[in-house]
């Protein structure tokens, strides 16, 4: 068994060996001058406003997380797509199911105000 994954475990050492190599040679290489202007945090080249510290609201996390869930739904598409002439009437009924699942979360996310910013 050992002759099976042996050469398995010498390639996993050797990226390992090989990442840690690049990580300590990038940070014994690069030069690092700390000026005032490095340290400041950037943020679309205007200056900060406010602490770093600031609590965002729920409903931020909230949308965040419906646009992704949405977002990754909506990929699932392009799949079918590329097949939609192998899979014919069938295909064609499976995703109609799926785009009326994903229209029956999307209303219900509406009507319960998960969109609101206020």
């Amino acid at each position: 068994m050992t002759r099976e994954y042996g050469t398995l475990l010498l390639l996993v050492g050797f990226v390992v060996m090989s990442a840690a190599g690049m990580i300590a040679l990038s940070h014994l290489v690069s030069p690092t001058r700390r000026t005032a202007v490095k340290s400041l945090p950037y943020e679309s080249g205007m200056p900060p406003i406010g602490g770093t510290r600031e609590r965002f609201s729920v409903k931020f996390y909230l949308i965040a997380m419906l646009f992704i869930v949405f977002d990754i739904e909506t990929v699932f598409m392009i799949p079918w797509g590329v097949a939609f002439r192998q899979l014919g009437l069938f295909g064609l009924v499976e995703m109609l199911v799926f785009i009326a699942i994903l229209l029956v979360g999307y209303v219900y996310a509406w009507k319960r105000g998960a969109f609101e910013w206020d």
